[in-house]
């Protein structure tokens, strides 16, 4: 039970673990992997960690403690899925841009398109052609995460919205814009520039 105990507690620090990392820690306590699994499974039961996917988990301490930051939410859409970054919806909030509640963290990706319901959050991920896997940065705080410029979350929006702006011209962009409630004119004039540049090279005028 000691050994359980320390272990649990080891895990309430790190933001995030693997299955791996809680055999590395299992084998300092002296335990062998099968012990490790069944305390896992424990674990889970009790709700003292939570699964985000197979083999990937949080502790509910960690998890408790920092889930009003915005910035942790982000922080495991990042990993929940490897190579993303988050856009959209999310990340137009995040910008102020719009005041639409979130009900979802969606993020770009290269892989499949997938939605992850887990006890942390919803996280949906829209697969995007490595030319336009772009115009992201590392946000640094408290929990550092990758995120769509202002411009690239809006144009996501619309590329997945429109079918990738199959049959729609930049009237039809404008009127999407103002009916989704995104207030564009509170983005930066060279972020406005960059996007209206985007747009025109991939819709069809």
């Amino acid at each position: 039970m000691k050994s359980k105990n320390n272990l649990i507690e080891q895990l309430k620090i790190l933001p995030h673990f693997t299955k791996n990392t809680v055999y590395q820690l299992g084998v300092q306590l002296g335990l062998k992997d099968s012990t490790v699994d069944t305390y896992i499974s424990r674990f889970l039961k009790y709700k003292e960690i939570y699964r985000l996917k197979n083999g990937l988990y949080v502790s509910a301490d960690f998890f408790d403690k920092n889930k009003n930051d915005i910035s942790y939410s982000y922080y495991l859409a990042n990993i929940l899925r490897t190579p993303s970054y988050v856009s959209s919806w999310a990340a137009l909030q995040y910008y102020n841009l719009t005041t639409e509640a979130i009900h979802s963290i969606t993020s770009v990706t290269q892989k499949v398109t997938r939605e992850y319901q887990t006890k942390t959050g919803n996280f949906a991920y829209q697969s995007i052609n490595k030319e336009l896997f772009s115009d992201f940065s590392l946000a640094k705080g408290k929990f550092d995460f990758f995120i769509a410029s202002p411009s690239k979350a809006l144009f996501d929006l619309l590329y997945f919205r429109t079918n990738q702006f199959r049959g729609v011209s930049m009237q039809n962009i404008k009127a999407m814009v103002s009916e989704f409630r995104v207030d564009i004119d509170e983005m930066d004039k060279e972020e406005q520039s960059k996007f209206y540049s985007m747009i025109k090279k991939y819709s069809n005028e």
